[in-house]
């Protein structure tokens, strides 16, 4: 039993990790790991025995709903009109009172219990509701199909886990919820590879190779020792071997999160050092994700432009654009001259077409200007080359020279965040037609 339940765990966390991991601005991809997680928690309590240990089990185990409609919330389209507000209902509302919920139902239990079920699973319909809404206006693929239903049989579970009637074991009650949740999760990581243009199945692979044979190897000595003690120590026993295959399942999972935090500390007085040990670990992790399969001949616009726009957002690291299929353009092969050149020589090249296409957009006359003929460029030009962050609260503006300050603060006073992220939408385009005609 302690086999099966450190294995059930061991996928769960894994996936969990590895999907908050692989793109951690993707509102999406970060809250569907954090579910899984928040259920790999709950499998790993389930084995134990206690007041405390229950109530925290049943708080993790309730969490993955209330994550879940978030994450149907962030698979809505940009421009869908509900997502924007949804969204900070669900983060500022839902998220917090949810928690509350859970927690007190927890510690009252009794009638709370079926309350506590509708009042989870409510923010979990009404996403299902926009969901849908959204699908209704398009053709309906394989995955959004494949969404739909696996969260269907993920809030029935959720209901049978929430208000517990006796008719199923706990076992397989919280069996089906994963077997939903790691479908979910999957259907995520596959449409996050599929819009930024990348292949998932070798990273997934060696991500998944490394972290089963960390835990296996860390755990099966566990294992082992187990099998020479009394009953009465396998209660430590059951926690370690959850712990160490826990720490060793991360530390594989994690591991350019971890050096990048172990770099912070060891080469703290060199900057440089550290930038350049970032930029070749993001170019390592990235080259399993490069589709070399992808056609961009064969994209269509709008699918161009949103290659384009994550280029864009990446421009500043060089590493993450060894990814883009926008390295396979004909002018990187023109400006290699012949060479075959690496993955770093085509992302430094691809760079440059970037940079090219952007000055493109600066009005001759001046260095600086805020009329509307300045509007796309500047938009371009300053956040993602110049490296201007406008909107945090504390931004650092070292190194920053005169006309990058001039830019800082007109963003800053007069450009409302939504309308320079409209802005870039737009220049993105421009720019996208101009890589375009590079392709034809």
């Amino acid at each position: 039993m302690l086999v099966l339940a450190v294995a059930a765990f061991s996928v769960a966390w894994w996936l969990g990790l590895y999907l908050a991991g692989r793109d951690p601005s993707d509102a999406a991809m970060s809250r569907a790991g954090l579910g899984l997680v928040s259920y790999a928690l709950a499998l790993a309590l389930s084995v134990f025995d206690g007041t405390v240990v229950d109530a925290v089990g049943y708080v993790l185990a309730g969490l993955p709903a209330l994550i879940w409609a978030g994450v149907l919330i962030a698979l809505l389209p940009p421009e869908d009109p509900y997502r924007a507000p949804a969204d900070r209902v669900w983060r500022w509302t839902v998220l917090p009172l949810g928690v509350a919920e859970l927690v007190a139902a927890a510690v009252v239990g009794g009638w709370w219990e079926p309350l506590t079920a509708a009042l989870v699973l409510l923010p979990l319909a009404a996403a299902l509701v926009l969901v849908w809404r959204s699908m209704t206006r398009g053709p309906v693929g394989l995955r959004q199909g494949v969404v739909l239903l696996a969260t269907l049989l993920f809030g029935l579970g959720a209901v049978a886990v929430l208000v517990p009637f006796g008719w199923l074991p706990d076992g397989v009650v919280l069996a089906s919820v994963g077997i939903d949740l790691l479908v979910l999760g999957v259907v995520v990581a596959v449409t996050n590879a599929l819009e930024a243009g990348e292949a998932l199945g070798a990273d997934l692979r060696r991500s998944a190779v490394g972290a089963g044979l960390a835990a296996v190897v860390f755990g099966g000595q566990v294992g082992l020792v187990s099998l020479a003690v009394d009953d009465g120590d396998r209660a430590a026993l059951r926690a370690l071997a959850f712990g160490v295959v826990a720490a060793a399942i991360a530390v594989v999972t994690l591991a350019s999160s971890i050096q990048a935090l172990l770099d912070r500390v060891a080469f703290a007085g060199t900057p440089d050092l550290r930038s350049s040990r970032a930029e070749l670990r993001d170019a390592t992790d990235a080259l399993p994700r490069r589709d070399e399969g992808a056609s961009l001949a064969a994209l269509d616009d709008d699918a161009f432009t949103r290659l384009v726009r994550d280029a864009l957002r990446n421009y500043g690291d060089l590493g993450k654009l060894v990814s883009s299929p926008l390295l396979a353009l004909p002018a990187v092969d023109a400006r290699l001259a012949g060479r075959e050149g690496h993955a770093l020589d085509r992302a430094t090249e691809l760079k440059a077409l970037l940079l090219e296409s952007i000055e493109r957009l600066r009005p001759r006359e001046a260095e600086f200007g805020t009329s509307e003929e300045w509007r796309y460029f500047n938009a371009l030009y300053f956040p993602y080359v110049a490296g201007i962050r406008p909107y945090r609260r504390q931004p650092d503006l070292s190194g920053l020279d005169d006309v990058s300050r001039r830019a800082f603060d007109w963003l800053r006073r007069y450009v409302p965040e939504r309308t320079l992220y409209n802005w870039q939408n737009a220049a993105a385009r421009v720019v996208a037609r101009d890589l375009r005609a590079r392709v034809d």
